[in-house]
């Protein structure tokens, strides 16, 4: 898959990104649809179905904001066409911000069906999304920009955002 915006681009402009979001969206699909529609387990009912589903709604907006601010906020294309690490903006909080939106928003998609059982996706999602990053991206930044990276890795989350922490 070639998909490079300019010669001598070290990195793919969408890399395995495509695979993992319909990974994680298929896993989300499916366990919405066993534990909701076919085995009927798990559903609560009210005052918990409005809780879920303001909760949903509010991670849902939370997943698209912080996708949207890494995906067309943060001048990622051009870094990457330059073979620069995006280490500023909410590349500070967050490693991966366009996976880490579509975690969440998948998150709140799960919350919208007020099922426990699942519930279950948002930690298989997180392995799927931590296990296809460390076997394929991290370990082409690491190589493309060495100790700069692994000092980045130590300061900022992978997957969920938080405030960086200096060492």
């Amino acid at each position: 898959m070639k998909n490079y915006v300019k010669e001598g681009q070290k990195l793919p402009l969408y890399g395995v990104g495509p695979m993992i979001v319909f990974g994680m969206g298929a896993v989300t699909a499916i366990g919405i649809i066993l534990f909701f529609y076919v085995w009927k387990i798990g559903v609560l009912e009210n005052p918990w179905v409005l809780l879920c589903r303001i909760a949903g709604v509010l991670l849902i907006v939370l997943g698209l904001t912080v996708w949207f601010i890494g995906a067309l906020r943060s001048d990622m294309d051009a870094s990457i066409a330059e073979n620069r690490l995006q280490t500023g903006g909410i590349y500070a909080w967050v490693r991966n911000p366009m996976y880490s939106g579509w975690w969440i928003l998948f998150a709140g998609i799960c919350l919208q069906w007020h099922n426990t059982w699942s519930l279950l996706t948002i930690p298989i999602n997180w392995v799927i999304l931590t296990v296809a990053l460390k076997l394929t991206e991290e370990k082409w930044l690491l190589n493309l920009y060495g100790q700069d990276y692994a000092d980045y890795m130590k300061r900022v989350n992978r997957c969920i955002p938080w405030p960086p922490h200096n060492i």
